[in-house]
Formats: structure tokens, C-alpha cells, sequence
């Protein structure tokens, strides 16, 4: 099968250690990820905004970048969940709408393609560490991508799991939302990095960088010594580390 990786704009640009622990692992199964280099942005900022001329371009561009694997699989559930609102994008053009469905239907965040593809649940990781989690709106309430993680790190050796509170409550990023209501977005950060710290992990891990960059930010503005990463950054270094 051809696997496509979906690599999203801030794992690209910020965080690649996210997309090499996602081609390490699953190298591990035979898998070979192929990076079309065409990829751009998945276009959520602008369709969020109101400019879906502007996110129609960048959907076709990631419509034609992948169009020829048989799945695509990215380490963000809500720039997956945007793949989702192509069909809407295109609803009046009729070749571009079956490609985009098409797209759709064969697009996974990592877990999702870890657990319910290749049928994976047991990395043989190794991480003897206290962790939490935090799911993230888009992967968890529109994706749906809710048991898959909690499934993975609980076959990780020596993995503490916490119990975050009020785990489902947002971070407060929301892409454009934190910088146009930033004193709302700030209060709801901080409020969640109590809840992590009153965990007293050590880890904090996530499936969507966005969320775990705003939380990591305001847990060093607090010079709390929480380690921050995303879920397959953590199963690739407990392989490593088995």
C-alpha cells in the first residue's frame, strides 16, 4: 500500500522531530512513508476566517498532492478533521467534490492509522515516566479519535498514566481565536496548565502540536520543568529505548 504523510504546517516548520518519530515507527512495521514535497497548508485558518476562496486553493493543492496513495496519515486530528470540510469547499463542482470525499475517506490522524489500520495497539515501548494526556478538540470531539491513544500508551512499559482534570476542556489556542481574543485564549491556557501540574507529570503528551505549543509556552513562561511531546515523538523514543 501507498502511505502518504500529511506532515501539517507546524510539524513541518517547527516540531520535525514529530514527523521522523512517525516515519521511524512505522518503518518498524513495513511501512514506508512517501512526503509529496507539493503539500501546503491544509487551509483551516482561512476557512475558519471566512476566506474559502483562498482555502478552496490550498485544498486543491493537498487534494492533488495526495490523490494518488492509498492513505494519508497526519500527526494532527485537526488538520485531518479539515479534510473533512472539503467536500463543502467544492459542493458545486462536481469532480473536485468525489475528489475530495475521496481524500477524505482515506485520511488518518496517526493513532487512528496505527490502531484501527494496521491493527497495532503494542509498539513495545518502553517509557517509565508519569504522563498525562490531553486530547484535543478537533481530534477528539469532531474526529472522533478518543480511545486509539489512551489504547497505545497503555501497553508502554513502565508508563504512569494521570488522569488529566477536566481533560476535554479546551486549551485555548484555537489558531486565529488566540490572537484575537488573546485575554480569553491566556485564561484558558493557564487554567490548563494547573490541571497538568496537578497531575505532577512529568510528560504531557497530545496528538496535535497546536495545542501542545500554546500549553508548553505557558508552563516555561511558569518555569515548570514539564516535558511536552507529541503521542508518537514518545512511542519512537520508548522503542529506542526497549
Amino acid at each position: 500500500m501507498k502511505v502518504s504523510m500529511f506532515i501539517t504546517c507546524l510539524s513541518d516548520a517547527l516540531y520535525p522531530r514529530v514527523g521522523e518519530a512517525m516515519v521511524r515507527l512505522l518503518a518498524k512495521y513495513g511501512v514506508t512513508l512517501e512526503f509529496p514535497t507539493v503539500q501546503t497548508c491544509c487551509g483551516q485558518p482561512a476557512f475558519n476566517g471566512g476566506y474559502w476562496k483562498e482555502a478552496r486553493e490550498t485544498a486543491s493543492t493537498i487534494i492533488a498532492a495526495f490523490e494518488d496513495a492509498d492513505f494519508v496519515i497526519s500527526p494532527s486530528g485537526s488538520c485531518t478533521f479539515m479534510i473533512h470540510h472539503y467536500p463543502k469547499l467544492f459542493e458545486h463542482d462536481p469532480v473536485m467534490l468525489e475528489k475530495a470525499l475521496n481524500l477524505q475517506a482515506k485520511s488518518y490522524e496517526f493513532t487512528q492509522f496505527l490502531v484501527q489500520v494496521l491493527g497495532i495497539t503494542d509498539v513495545g515501548a518502553r517509557f517509565p515516566h508519569k504522563v498525562t494526556y490531553h486530547p484535543s478538540c478537533h481530534g477528539s470531539r469532531l474526529l472522533g479519535v478518543k480511545e486509539e491513544p489512551l489504547v497505545l500508551m497503555e501497553q508502554v512499559d513502565g508508563l504512569e498514566f494521570v488522569e488529566l482534570p477536566f481533560a476535554n476542556d479546551c486549551c485555548g489556542f484555537g489558531g486565529t481565536f488566540a490572537v484575537k481574543m488573546s485575554d480569553i485564549s491566556g485564561a484558558m491556557v493557564s487554567e490548563k496548565s494547573e490541571h497538568v501540574l496537578e497531575t505532577e507529570a512529568e510528560v504531557l503528551v497530545g496528538l496535535d502540536m497546536a495545542c501542545l505549543m500554546n500549553i508548553a509556552g505557558n508552563l516555561r513562561y511558569r518555569d515548570k520543568p514539564v516535558r511536552v511531546m507529541h503521542l508518537a515523538e514518545l512511542l519512537y523514543e520508548g522503542v529506542k529505548g526497549a
